[in-house]
């Protein structure tokens, strides 16, 4: 237990010790660990932890460098770093400047005259082996991504080193290069629509905390003052310990410590969890208070089920970027009503949910009744919903350009659970069929 407590140490000593250089110092795993006095396997296991944090990243011919850590969602630009890591490219020459940001990309398959119209400062050119235009490119302030594996002249590179604009090189050709960075844009904008539990935590300037040896009359003082209801108790350390709250001391005189009344061993999230993530675990674990601890388990602020709700009504009012393959799936579907009022969905079996066989995928029938679901949930009862368990039944075969007919029943409703059952119809002929147990995440 004791040399796993000096690895905790050493492990954190190195992390601090990367956060404190320079930003742009080269950094090698043989050095850190010759100045840090531990093996080579420890020091690498930091130096990756950092890059995961993104305060590192790995240049290549450059090698590991310290960075300025960028705030989470400010832009989904890529830089032309990105895009060499992307298409897995090399860099020819002008590497000082693939920190720059990759506006817009032109696909260079036309005459020289006519491409300089829509080569603009900081754009990228995918071009093949077109010395001529490569140095176009270039003049005009643009990098340049030169496709089937070819390279450039001399004079090119040259030029490249000495504007610091990129010339790239990938072994693939120009339709699949322009369409793995087209998916990477799309996934950096998923990314950014999905929000973390730092995103929260990180407006809430102060963090209002309890010892263990704080009184009854310190926690309502904490609470009159603060507004909250309850509160994370830490140790020396500010490791958390536990939570407590007002109505956990009512009728105890002010005197009296908490540590009989608080909750030991709470449960905890990190700050990259996602608030989908968080929201399941405080509905799981019937709580409305969840602390939030860094990677040494320290406390950095804490969240209440009515924020994280809050704040997943705010994100699905804002524009819906990217696309996921269940908004792909359930995009080709209309939402009507019958003559009860009652939701139903009828769309078409496209070519991409389909197998090999050309059926449609038992995963692509799953993702639709479940979608279908949370939607009649919703119209039904008002809250959001997770799911609990679900029993499928598959009756026949669906073929490709099939149309069919999904309709929910509601089964059974509570504050807390919502049983459907969720039928998919072709022709009039049954196809699915599915019992669903949900869970409502807005209760509490």
């Amino acid at each position: 237990m004791d040399n796993q407590g000096d690895a905790v140490t050493k492990h954190e000593q190195l992390l601090q010790h990367i956060e404190n250089l320079k930003v742009g110092s080269k950094i090698s795993v043989r050095k850190l660990a010759k100045e840090m006095a531990v093996s080579d396997g420890t020091a690498y296991r930091a130096v990756k932890e950092a890059e995961n944090l993104g305060i590192v990243i790995t240049k290549e011919r450059i090698g590991t460098v310290r960075v300025e850590k960028k705030p989470r969602g400010i832009s989904e630009q890529l830089t032309f770093g990105d895009v060499v890591d992307i298409v897995e490219g090399h860099v020819l020459g002008g590497a000082n400047g693939l920190d720059k940001p990759l506006h817009k990309y032109i696909i260079g398959a036309m005459k020289i005259d006519a491409m300089i119209r829509y080569i603009d400062a900081d754009s990228l050119l995918i071009v093949g082996n077109r010395d001529d235009v490569h140095s176009l490119a270039l003049e005009q302030g643009a990098g340049v991504l030169v496709t089937g594996g070819f390279g450039t002249s001399r004079e090119v590179k040259e030029l490249a080193d000495k504007l610091d604009l990129p010339v790239i090189s990938s072994r693939h050709d120009t339709f699949t290069v322009a369409y793995m960075i087209n998916r990477a844009i799309f996934d950096r904008l998923i990314k950014k629509k999905i929000m973390l539990v730092e995103d929260i935590v990180e407006r809430k300037p102060r963090i209002n905390t309890l010892k263990i040896s704080s009184t009854v009359g310190e926690l309502l003082s904490l609470s009159r003052e603060s507004g909250e209801q309850r509160f994370s108790v830490t140790d020396e350390w500010n490791r958390v310990i536990g939570i407590v709250g007002r109505r956990d001391v009512e009728d105890l005189p002010d005197d009296q410590t908490i540590e009989k009344m608080m909750i030991r061993g709470p449960v905890t999230a990190g700050l990259q969890t996602s608030l989908a993530s968080a929201a399941q675990i405080m509905m799981w674990e019937g709580i409305d208070f969840l602390p939030i601890i860094d990677r040494n388990r320290k406390l950095v602020g804490s969240l209440t089920r009515k924020e994280v709700l809050q704040s997943l009504r705010d994100a699905r009012n804002q524009p819906q970027l990217g696309e996921t393959f269940d908004h792909l799936i359930w995009n080709g579907f209309a939402e009507e009503r019958d003559e009860e009022g009652k939701l139903f969905f009828h769309g078409f079996i496209t070519p991409q949910m389909a197998t090999d066989l050309g059926t449609i995928s038992e995963g692509v029938i799953s993702t639709l009744m479940m979608h279908s679901a949370f939607k009649a949930a919703k119209d039904i009862t008002g809250n959001d919903h997770v799911l609990d368990n679900m029993s499928t039944y598959f009756v026949r075969p669906v073929q490709i350009e099939d149309s069919v007919i999904v309709t929910p029943r509601l089964l059974e409703s509570s504050r807390r659970t919502c049983k459907l059952e969720i039928e998919i119809s072709h022709q009039g002929t049954l196809v699915a069929k599915a019992v669903l147990m949900l869970q409502s995440i807005d209760h509490g």
